[in-house]
C-alpha cells in the first residue's frame, strides 16, 4: 500500500514509518520543512493553512499523528499550540483530501483517551461521553475537524491512545529515572487508573485500523488491563528491585505542572478497548508487568 504519514519525526511516527516499510508498504512523510532528503516528502504547513493538493493523490491510506507535545507547563500559549496543531492542522488535512480526484480509503487520525477526562474508577468504552476539561475539549475538536473526510465517504478511525510505552522516548523515559536510583513512589493518591500500551502493539493497532475495512469512528487503543498508578509504581518497583517509598503529593505534581499534572499524572482513566476487542485483535502485551519486563529487557 502507499501510505501518507504525518508527524513521522515523533516517537510514535518514526516507530510506524519503520514498522510499515518493514511490511513492505510505500511510505511518503507529510512535513513542514524542506531539509535534504532522499526520502519521499510531501509539504504542508498547518499554521498558514496550505499543503500541496496535487502531491497528495494516489495514497491508500492517510496516517495523521502530528501535534505539538503535551508535555511541559501549560501556558495560554502552550495549550494554543497543543489545540491548534490538532485541530487546525486535522481539519486542513481532511479538507485536502476530499479535494483529490481519488482520495484515500482510510484516514487514520489519532486522538486519546483524554477524551473521557477523570472517569474515576468506571470502566469507560468508545461509546462514554466527553468529559469536561482542556484535554477533553481537544479531544473532541481533534475528532471533529476529520468530519469533512467522513461526510466524503473516506473510512475514518480515530485511535484514542493512552500512555505509550517505549524506552525509545516519550513520558516512560522520563518515568523510570527516579525509580532507576531508588526514589520511585505514588504520584498522588495512587488510586487513579493509568490506561496505557506498548509501542509494539500500537503500531499493530495502527495496522488494523488501516486495513480492518469495517473499523470506522473512535477505537480504544489501548491494553485491556489498565492499572492504578500505585499499581504501577509497585509493579516497576519490583521488576527494577527498587524501593516505591517516595510518593509525590498531589500539590507538589501541581506546584510543579500545574494544569498538566491536573489532567495528566491526577485523573483517572480506566479505558476499556471494546471496539478493538470485537475485531479479534490480540494483544501482544495485555498485562503490565509482561509489558515492562519486555521494554526492560527483565524477562
Amino acid at each position: 500500500m502507499r501510505i501518507l504519514v504525518t508527524g513521522s519525526r515523533g516517537l510514535i511516527g518514526q516507530a510506524l514509518v519503520r514498522f510499515l516499510a518493514a511490511g513492505g508498504h510505500d511510505i511518503t512523510r507529510l512535513v513542514r520543512s524542506r531539509p535534504p532528503s532522499r526520502e519521499a516528502q510531501v509539504f504542508w504547513d498547518p499554521e498558514a493553512g496550505t499543503a500541496d493538493i496535487a502531491a497528495l493523490e494516489g495514497f491508500d491510506a492517510v496516517v495523521h499523528l502530528a501535534g505539538e507535545n503535551i508535555a511541559g507547563r501549560w501556558t495560554a500559549k502552550k495549550k494554543a499550540r497543543i489545540y491548534d496543531s490538532r485541530v487546525k492542522g486535522t481539519r486542513l488535512l481532511s479538507e485536502s483530501l476530499v479535494q483529490l480526484t481519488k482520495p484515500p480509503k482510510v484516514l487514520v487520525s489519532v486522538s486519546a483517551v483524554g477524551y473521557y477526562g477523570d472517569c474515576g474508577d468506571q470502566i469507560v468504552r468508545e461509546d462514554h461521553p466527553p468529559g469536561p476539561g482542556f484535554l477533553a475539549q481537544v479531544c473532541r475538536d481533534w475528532e471533529a475537524a476529520a468530519e469533512p473526510a467522513v461526510r466524503s465517504g473516506i473510512r475514518v478511525v480515530n485511535p484514542r491512545m493512552g500512555v505509550v510505552l517505549s524506552v525509545a522516548g516519550g513520558v516512560f523515559p522520563w518515568m523510570l529515572r527516579p525509580f532507576r536510583i531508588g526514589l520511585g513512589g505514588p504520584v498522588g493518591s495512587g488510586r487513579q487508573y493509568m490506561s496505557w500500551v506498548t509501542i509494539d502493539d500500537l503500531m499493530e493497532i495502527i495496522l488494523v485500523a488501516i486495513t480492518h475495512e469495517s473499523l470506522k469512528g473512535p477505537v480504544n487503543a489501548v491494553a485491556p488491563n489498565p492499572v492504578t498508578n500505585l499499581e504501577f509504581t509497585r509493579t516497576l518497583g519490583r521488576i527494577l528491585r527498587r524501593p516505591t517509598v517516595f510518593p509525590l503529593p498531589a500539590f507538589v505534581a501541581h506546584l510543579a505542572l500545574g494544569e498538566m499534572a491536573d489532567e495528566l499524572l491526577l485523573a483517572s482513566a480506566c479505558v476499556e478497548p471494546a471496539y478493538l476487542l470485537s475485531t479479534g485483535y490480540q494483544f501482544r502485551f495485555p498485562r503490565l508487568e509482561g509489558a515492562l519486563r519486555h521494554l526492560l529487557g527483565k524477562e
